[in-house]
């Protein structure tokens, strides 16, 4: 299974420390984390699943290195449009906080019918919101895993 996690490369340190909350908790359930591989709360997320021993890959916008917390890094050069490759290669997605680029991929995701669940971050249809990282997680991995 592979979670995205989505957010704002200049995170807030609240929102720094929930995504690396959300990184340790995707790799406690062995889970394959999935973001845009930038700073702020993709590098939190991969930063806590690397320190549970996780996976994370970065589906970046150049042709750079990402975050130093990257296992793979796949390098786009397509700037902004990679966030479809981040989200369609997700079978959920968490939100934390963001602006309008957290923005546009949550459309993706709901226009790929996607499970969103998100921390403090858009509130509009789709989007089920969750008050702990421990709640979007578990919801995000019952969501890709049925049965469980």
């Amino acid at each position: 299974m592979q979670i995205a996690v989505i957010g704002a490369a200049d995170a807030t340190p609240a929102e720094y420390k929930t995504a690396q909350q959300v990184g340790r908790l995707i790799a406690e359930h062995h889970t394959t984390l999935i973001c845009g591989g930038l700073g702020g709360v993709m590098e939190a997320a991969c930063e806590g699943a690397q320190g549970q021993g996780g996976q994370t890959v970065g589906i970046v916008s150049d042709t750079g290195n990402g975050n130093p917390y990257l296992d793979v890094v796949i390098r786009t050069g397509l700037g902004y449009a990679r966030n479809v490759l981040v989200v369609q290669s997700a079978d959920a997605v968490i939100a934390i906080g963001g602006s309008h680029g957290t923005l546009s991929e949550i459309a993706i995701a709901l226009k790929m019918k996607k499970p969103v669940f998100g921390i403090k971050t858009w509130d509009i249809d789709g989007v089920v919101p969750c008050a702990t990282p421990e709640d979007a997680v578990l919801m995000a991995v019952r969501a890709g895993h049925p049965s469980l």
